[in-house]
């Protein structure tokens, strides 16, 4: 699903409430069910429910297995449950699934490694100017390489063998950006080196965007 479909998640029955997604939430992973509960009950989703219930069945898989006495005491805090509402709000209006995808991962992190609220609400704003594309193109920075590559390449060839649907100066206008938010901090894409060195251009995704936050949240200018 994309943006460009601009299509809502179909709920799973066709009378789903948002205290049905909650009870599915809490039967999954109970520590979080009351958050969710108390959060869902406030919120007029309408038919963007089915977006927020995608985010939060995918964000209790990731938990299913956690176990924190620190996450679960953070949890049942004012400061979560305000963070856990603006997240869902923005997952509501969100049309793009990735975008949608990253503030699960957004609210995986704040839960098993809590830090203070305005860190993490600074980071949800952070995340606003994160388009579509830059997630793209992040992503396909994050791949394994091409075990086999040729003698010679380049890293704007090996974004192209993985970003097809997107042409080259359109790929090189998005590292320009991301560069200048410094999310990516890369030189010339088209400098000819090895295969091996130009298929290997691997940065970790969410840790990117983690240092957004470092630089928006507490750099001074």
């Amino acid at each position: 699903m994309s943006e460009d479909k601009d299509e809502l998640v179909k709920a799973s029955t066709g009378t789903e409430t948002a205290l049905d997604v909650a009870s599915f939430v809490g039967s999954a992973v109970p520590w979080i069910g009351g958050p969710v509960s108390n959060v869902l009950g406030g919120m007029s989703l309408g038919r963007k429910l089915g977006r927020v219930r995608e985010v939060l069945e995918s964000l209790s898989n990731d938990l299913k297995e956690f176990k924190s006495e620190a996450s679960e005491s953070y949890v049942k805090t004012e400061e979560f449950e305000d963070l856990l509402e603006q997240t869902l709000k923005r997952v509501g209006e969100e049309r793009n699934e990735e975008k949608r995808h990253l503030y699960k991962a957004f609210l995986t992190d704040a839960i098993e490694s809590p830090e203070p609220y305005d860190d993490q609400l600074c980071l949800l704003r952070t995340f606003e100017q994160i388009s579509p594309d830059h997630i793209r193109v992040l992503k396909a920075f994050s791949q394994e390489p091409n075990p086999n590559p040729g003698m010679m390449g380049s890293p704007i060839q090996t974004l192209r063998e993985r970003l097809p649907e997107l042409d080259e100066q359109h790929i090189e206008e998005i590292v320009a950006q991301l560069n200048d938010m410094r999310v990516t901090n890369l030189g010339n894409l088209k400098v000819m080196m090895t295969g091996h060195g130009a298929a290997d251009i691997r940065i970790d995704f969410f840790h990117q965007l983690l240092k957004l936050k470092e630089i928006v949240c507490y750099e001074v200018a």
